[in-house]
């Protein structure tokens, strides 16, 4: 991830990995509007200057959860297709870790990482629907999104080497597991992936799928 976002790495530091660990529950909890370091120092029993060591603002800790959450993502496609040599199962292996449940993984103790895709639900648009996007966008703070859509879009050009916007659809596919997973929990007539823990994240994969198969044939 770009040094841009933070002063200091805070995966170097106990303080910075409490604060990563504290900042998910928190933002997961109150929303980022209602979200601050203020509370976040309070939380961790801390001060606010102690945090600002770590990040010159909210907006870019915010951005830092999420690219480290699209990081965590990539390389977990990496790691399942590495060994497939057949690119229609390894591009249905990508969709589908997509769209599964997100789990804790135990070998990375301060990170949620099923609060952090709830915050990345809730709370994705935020971090480039601004008047800064493109001077962010130069110092690299979305690298990480871009490159797991690169991922997809290689994954999708190995089955359909003729298709013309491998990352159109590799983009608007990654926006459109967000936004479906949102809508069927909040605004469920915006979706058909009726919200049921036990359910919805496959029948998102069917129509994730459908969709982009059906679209590169």
């Amino acid at each position: 991830m770009s040094e841009n976002l933070y002063v200091r790495d805070p995966q170097s530091t106990d303080l910075g990995r409490n604060i990563i660990e504290h900042s998910i529950k928190l933002i997961d909890k109150l929303g980022f509007e209602d979200f601050t370091f203020k509370k976040l120092a309070q939380e961790i029993k801390s001060t606010e200057a102690s945090i600002y060591r770590y990040f010159e603002n909210k907006h870019k800790l915010l951005i830092y959860l999420i690219d480290w959450y699209w990081t965590w993502l990539e390389y977990k496609i990496d790691y399942e297709v590495n060994n497939i040599k057949d690119p229609i199962k390894r591009l249905k292996i990508g969709l589908a870790k997509l769209c599964e449940e997100k789990t804790l993984d135990p070998q990375i103790a301060h990170v949620d990482e099923e609060a952090l895709e709830r915050i990345m639900i809730a709370e994705f648009e935020k971090t480039f629907l601004t008047k800064q996007v493109d001077a962010d966008n130069k110092e690299g703070l979305f690298v990480p999104y871009k490159s797991l859509c690169r991922k997809i879009a290689e994954l999708i050009k190995e089955v359909s080497p003729d298709y013309q916007f491998p990352h159109s659809l590799s983009s608007t596919i990654l926006l459109m597991i967000k936004n479906q997973l949102f809508y069927a929990k909040h605004l469920p007539s915006l979706s058909d992936i009726k919200f049921n823990p036990k359910n919805h994240n496959k029948r998102l994969y069917i129509l994730v799928e459908q969709l982009v198969f059906k679209t590169i044939h």
